[in-house]
C-alpha cells in the first residue's frame, strides 16, 4: 500500500526562535507555529481557530529562521509529520511534529521576515533568457534543504513562461 506525508502550513511564529547545537555540528531551531482557520459554525456565525504545531527546522534552515524571525513571524513550512516517543513517569508519551523540509519567509523586514515582494507567495519563479535555459528569481526568501524547490509561475502564465519544452513524440493529451 502506498503512502503519502507531506504537510504545508503558514502561520505566525508563536515564540522567537533559539538554536540548539549538536556536537556533530548540526543545529536545530524547534519553533510554535499558530495557523488560524476561519469557518462558519451551527448557527452560521463566522469562528476564528487557532491551531498549534511544534516544528523542528534543521542546520542552514535554523540559522536563517534565527536570523530574520521573531515571535509574530509569517512563515510558510513545507514537510513532515513526525511522531516522537518517549517515556515519562512509567507511561509512554507521543506527539506529532512537523520536520520541517523548505521554510518561505512571508513578512516583510519590519515583520521579522525576508521578503522583497509582498503577496508573491515566496515561489520561484522562472523566466526564459536566450534559449531554452531558464534562470530563477526567488520572492519571498524561500529557502530550501534540498533541490526541490517549486516551479510554480503564478496564476494566468503560459506554459511558454516556464521554460517547459515538449516532447514531440509525447502523444498523450494530458
Amino acid at each position: 500500500m502506498a503512502s503519502f506525508n507531506k504537510v504545508i502550513l503558514v502561520g505566525n511564529l508563536t515564540r522567537d526562535p533559539e538554536l540548539r547545537s549538536f556536537a556533530s555540528g548540526s543545529v536545530v531551531c524547534v519553533v510554535g507555529l499558530a495557523v488560524n482557520e476561519r469557518r462558519k459554525d451551527q448557527n452560521g456565525a463566522w469562528v476564528e481557530e487557532a491551531h498549534f504545531f511544534d516544528v523542528d527546522v534543521w542546520n542552514r534552515n535554523a540559522e536563517i529562521l534565527k536570523e530574520y524571525c521573531k515571535k509574530g513571524s509569517c512563515i510558510l513550512v513545507e514537510g513532515k509529520l513526525r511522531q516522537d516517543t518517549w517515556e515519562q513517569d512509567g507511561q509512554k508519551r507521543s506527539k506529532v511534529k512537523v520536520f520541517a523540509e523548505r521554510i518561505v519567509l512571508l513578512g516583510g523586514r519590519g515583520d521579522g521576515g525576508n521578503s522583497s515582494e509582498q503577496g508573491r507567495g515566496g515561489y520561484a519563479q522562472r523566466r526564459s533568457q536566450g534559449g531554452s535555459q531558464g534562470s530563477e528569481q526567488s520572492f519571498g526568501g524561500g529557502y530550501s534543504s534540498g533541490p526541490t524547490d517549486a516551479d510554480y509561475i503564478g496564476p494566468g502564465a503560459s506554459p511558454r513562461d516556464s521554460g517547459f519544452t515538449p516532447d514531440p513524440g509525447d502523444d498523450i493529451p494530458f
